[in-house]
């Protein structure tokens, strides 16, 4: 199950690498906070190749975050990782800007719109 969070990107953190049983892995950290009546901030992931799409963010941005969330019991603990997969950073007219290694939508030739 995918979910999809918008809110004002308010921190980047460094980037954090180390070696596991599968080999080298990388992540970073962000924390948006969502526009709701009650504003909360939330704390999210991406890993590996997925690093790339926070690169051209900066904070400020408005964002949409594709993300699955998922628990585990470590020692008797529960711990709950929220993974981005996707971001979109939300353009100031409110239409998604793709990320930069998306290709662009398909768009008509704006005379095949008009009506004469």
């Amino acid at each position: 199950m995918a979910i999809e969070l918008k809110g004002k990107l308010i921190q980047k953190m460094a980037i954090v690498s180390g070696e596991g049983k599968n080999g080298k892995w990388e992540k970073q950290e962000f924390v948006i906070e969502t526009e709701d009546q009650y504003p909360k901030k939330i704390c999210m992931s991406v890993w590996g190749d997925k690093l790339s799409m926070l690169e051209h963010l900066v904070e400020g941005d408005i964002i949409r975050a594709s993300v699955n969330i998922e628990s585990r019991e470590y020692n008797s603990r529960w711990y709950t990782d929220i993974r981005a997969w996707r971001i979109e950073k939300e353009a100031e007219e409110g239409y998604s800007i793709p990320h930069p290694d998306e290709p662009p939508p398909d768009f008509d030739s704006p005379e095949d719109d008009l009506p004469f």
